[in-house]
C-alpha cells in the first residue's frame, strides 16, 4: 500500500501538533516546549500514534469473513498504512479523510469514510473520529487509537509512574495469544484501587486489554505529579501495551476488540463489533491534555 511523507502542522498559544498525511498519523504534540508523544525509535517501535479501522487487533487466520467470503486483514486494519486527504485545515486545526478505493475493498468489502478531526489548543489536543458508511448494507467496524507516550515523560523511574483512573475498573483482563488474539482465561491487572502502578515487567504477558471501561478519564501520572490525561468518548475499552524495556507507554482507546482465538464466525459476529446501518454515521472522540504539577 502507497506511502506518503507529507505532513501537517498546527499551532495554538505556545502547542503545537504534526500529524502525517500517511494514516492520519499524530507524528508529535509538544505543549510548552514539551514533547509528548513518542518518537517511534524503530529500535523499539517505529510508530507513534497509529489509528486502528476498520478492525481493532488480530483477526483469526490474518482475515475477516463477509456473506461466507474470506478477506486478508492485517493487525489493526490498514487505515494506518493509506494516504489521507486533507479536506480542511486552520492554524490550529485540520480535518483528515480516507475513503473505500478499489484496493480497499480487496480487503474490506465496504464503502465508508473515515474522517479524522484534529483541533489543538493550548493544553490539550482533540481527535474526533467520524465513520460514515457510504455503503447499502450494513457495516461492521471497530475503531482504535494507538498512541504512544514517552515513559518517563517527566523524569523518575518509570516505576515510579502511575495510572489514575475516574473510576474503578475490573482487573481481570484477557489472556493473549503469541498472534495477538484473546484467549479464554484471566490475569490480573495490579489494581490498588483506582490506581494501577506501573513496572515495565507488567506487560511481559502483552497488552492489557481493559474491557467496558467505566472511566472517561485516565491520568498517565509522573512522580512529581504532572499528568499526560487521556479522555476517551465513544470507545468501549482501553488497551495498555509497551514493549518491555521501551521507553514509552501506549495508552489505547478501542471500540472493539481482537478476535478470540480459533473463532471462525463473520466479522459482524466479532466481539464488541461496531455496526452502522446504510448512510449513517458515528462519532469517537479522544481529547488528550497535559496537566502540570
Amino acid at each position: 500500500m502507497p506511502h506518503s511523507s507529507e505532513t501537517v502542522a498546527l499551532a495554538a498559544d505556545g502547542a503545537s501538533a504534526t500529524i502525517a498525511l500517511c494514516g492520519a498519523e499524530l507524528l508529535s504534540w509538544r505543549v510548552a516546549g514539551r514533547e509528548l508523544i513518542w518518537h517511534g525509535d524503530p529500535a523499539h517501535w517505529p510508530q507513534r500514534a497509529p489509528i486502528l479501522f476498520p478492525v481493532v487487533g488480530a483477526s483469526a487466520g490474518g482475515a475477516v469473513r463477509v456473506e461466507g467470503r474470506s478477506y486478508p486483514m492485517p493487525r489493526h486494519g490498514f487505515a494506518r498504512d493509506l494516504p489521507f486527504g486533507l479536506v480542511e485545515r486552520r492554524p490550529d486545526r485540520a480535518r483528515l479523510r480516507l475513503g473505500a478505493t478499489n484496493d480497499t475493498l480487496r480487503y474490506y468489502p465496504f464503502r465508508f469514510e473515515l474522517e479524522v478531526e484534529a483541533v489543538l489548543a493550548a493544553d490539550r489536543l482533540s481527535l474526533r473520529f467520524t465513520v460514515t458508511n457510504a455503503d447499502d448494507r450494513p457495516m461492521p467496524y471497530g475503531l482504535g487509537f494507538h498512541p504512544g507516550f514517552p515513559w518517563p515523560f517527566d523524569g523518575g523511574s518509570p516505576e515510579r509512574y502511575r495510572l489514575v483512573f475516574e473510576r474503578p475498573e475490573d482487573a481481570a483482563v484477557p489472556d493473549i495469544t503469541a498472534e495477538g488474539l484473546l484467549r479464554p482465561g484471566l490475569r490480573r491487572a495490579p489494581f490498588a484501587g483506582r490506581v494501577l502502578p506501573l513496572n515495565p515487567e507488567m506487560f511481559e504477558p502483552g497488552a492489557l486489554v481493559l474491557q467496558d471501561i467505566s472511566s472517561r478519564s485516565v491520568r498517565f501520572q509522573a512522580p512529581g505529579g504532572s499528568a499526560i490525561v487521556v479522555e476517551p468518548d465513544g470507545f468501549r475499552h482501553l488497551a495498555l501495551w509497551t514493549k518491555p524495556g521501551a521507553p514509552f507507554l501506549c495508552i489505547e482507546p478501542w471500540t472493539g476488540e481482537p478476535d478470540t482465538d480459533g473463532f471462525s464466525g463473520e466479522l459482524c459476529e466479532r466481539a464488541s463489533i461496531r455496526m452502522l446501518t446504510a448512510g449513517t454515521t458515528a462519532e469517537h472522540v479522544v481529547t488528550m491534555r497535559f496537566a502540570e504539577r
